[in-house]
């Protein structure tokens, strides 16, 4: 059991750094430097020096809104004295760019690490799909119950309807006591 805890700690820290962006799950180059055990430059150099392994579909570039939505996002009150920060926006790479990025690093911490990399996006992606089925599930709970209420409402007002009915004085069917001038006969 022992093992299995130790094995599942690295997928639960990676999948902390996971982030959604364009609708695909991505890790940002900085990320996947420190999971892989190796600077941004490394990281960056290796994949330029390889970039026909790397399509449009396993990385791409923020632009320049979605590099400062995601500055103000993650930025602190405490800013590092000197010059420091990054000259250039960073890239995203999705689940098979991360493992292109182990295969061109060719490190053997970069291969370890990748096993991991890819049990956290499975891991959020089954955790997506669990979340789908519980929203239909829930709409559909939703509209049995909005069915089973429109007919409690019909049933309601009927028996309203029914009791406002039983609560009118009756018609007089007798005839009144004393004399009246048109018997009518």
């Amino acid at each position: 059991m022992e093992t299995r805890r130790r094995s599942l700690e690295p997928v639960d820290g990676i999948t902390h750094v996971i982030l959604i962006l364009r609708g695909q799950r991505i890790l940002l180059d900085a990320d996947l430097a420190a999971i892989y055990g190796v600077t941004t430059k490394r990281l960056n150099e290796q994949v330029k020096r390889n970039n026909a392994r790397f399509p449009e579909d396993f990385m791409f570039q923020l632009t320049a809104e979605e590099a400062a939505a995601l500055r103000s996002q993650i930025a602190t009150s405490i800013t590092p004295s000197g010059r420091g920060g990054r000259r250039y926006r960073p890239f995203a790479f999705t689940e098979h760019g991360a493992i292109q990025a182990a295969n061109v690093l060719n490190s053997t911490r970069a291969v370890e690490m990748s096993v991991f990399v890819v049990r956290a996006f499975v891991q959020l992606r089954e955790l997506l799909s669990s979340n789908k089925e519980l929203a239909v599930r829930l709409d559909q709970l939703e509209a049995r119950i909005e069915k089973k209420l429109n007919t409690h409402d019909q049933s309601i007002s009927a028996m309203l309807a029914a009791i406002r009915e039983l609560m009118k004085p009756p018609a007089s069917p007798h005839r009144g006591i004393g004399f009246t001038a048109d018997l009518g006969e």
